[in-house]
């Protein structure tokens, strides 16, 4: 099997954080921890930073978040499954795999 035909499969996990919060460095150890076995799609989003203002908004008091989505054929992403403030390694594997099997 070659990589890159699993990470076609990949989903979509968007992290949204911010500077000086301890949760948040807690959930982006378990979500390294997670990536280090399995491949997926990451991106992580400061929602302090000014051109994030609409997830600032949204999210300012909530961080972290964890949104996970997958895409169909034509590129559209599906609603979130969210995890909020406190999550471990396999409540967010579990989102992954439900993510990957709606591809």
């Amino acid at each position: 099997m070659f990589p890159t035909a699993r990470l076609l499969q990949a989903a979509r996990v968007t992290f949204f954080t911010r500077a000086g919060c301890g949760l948040c460095d807690t959930a982006k150890n378990t979500v390294a921890q997670l990536q280090k076995r399995r491949p997926f799609d990451y991106t992580e989003v400061d929602i302090m930073v000014p051109g994030n203002k609409e997830w600032k908004d949204v999210y300012e008091f909530d961080v972290p978040v964890l949104h996970v989505q997958s895409a169909n054929t034509a590129g559209e992403l599906s609603d979130p499954k969210k995890l909020f403030h406190r999550f471990t390694e396999k409540e967010v594997e579990s989102l992954v795999d439900d993510a990957e099997k709606a591809q």
